[in-house]
């Protein structure tokens, strides 16, 4: 029974293991991208929401993270080992419940300061788009899909009904990692030089059959 239980416990630590993303190395040395907490007005965090609650900007924070983190599923499938998909679609299942709370209390804040109910589903779908929107890199997508990667995974780790906790202390870092920073360790681009030895291409350099006459030209270095 104990050789049982110890397979077990060892089959449950390979299960946590594997939802780890691998240290993808885009860089010869990361970007270290950090942020400190945030409630949700902040400039450039979130979607503005003015006159909201603290539960409001709450919300709108866990559904920003969550867009976050379903645009990186999308936008960084070129390295399957951060595995940004695997652990969104994990997060949704083990955070369904605290995600479905934030949108309809998104719902009750649009329909409370929309004139009709209708101007408030509007306008509640007008601000997933931007949600969505602003979180759309090109230029930063390394390092968004490192950051992504990283948080990510604390959020599938993370207890049920903490989804929001975690979105306040790291959307300011989700929001850094859209600025380019790219290699840390050699400043610049990173360049090596590769000399390839090159024929001459004058036409009496080559026969009608396309073939070099070393004889002619000399050999190439």
């Amino acid at each position: 029974m104990k050789s049982g239980h110890f397979v077990l416990g060892l089959l449950a630590i390979g299960g946590v293991v594997s939802s780890a993303p691998a240290s993808a190395q885009f860089y010869f040395q990361n970007p270290v991208i950090t942020g400190e907490p945030v409630i949700g007005n902040e400039p450039g965090i979130a979607i503005p929401l003015p006159g909201a609650s603290p539960a409001e900007l709450r919300a709108g924070l866990g559904w920003s993270l969550r867009a976050a983190l379903n645009l990186a599923a999308l936008q960084c499938q070129f390295e399957p080992t951060l595995l940004t998909v695997p652990n969104y679609n994990a997060v949704l299942l083990n955070h369904s419940a605290e995600l479905k709370a934030s949108f309809d209390t998104l719902g009750k804040y649009f329909a409370r300061t929309a004139k009709t109910r209708a101007a408030g589903q509007g306008a509640l779908d007008r601000f997933g788009t931007r949600v969505y929107s602003s979180f759309s890199v090109v230029a930063a997508q390394f390092d968004f899909c490192l950051t992504a990667s990283e948080i990510g995974y604390e959020a599938l780790i993370a207890k049920r009904g903490e989804f929001s906790t975690l979105s306040m202390n790291r959307m300011r870092q989700m929001r850094n990692a859209l600025v380019p920073r790219g290699e840390q360790r050699f400043p610049g681009r990173v360049s090596v030089q590769i000399d390839v030895p090159m024929p001459r291409f004058d036409p009496g350099c080559w026969d009608r059959r396309n073939r070099y006459n070393f004889q002619r030209c000399g050999v190439v270095y």
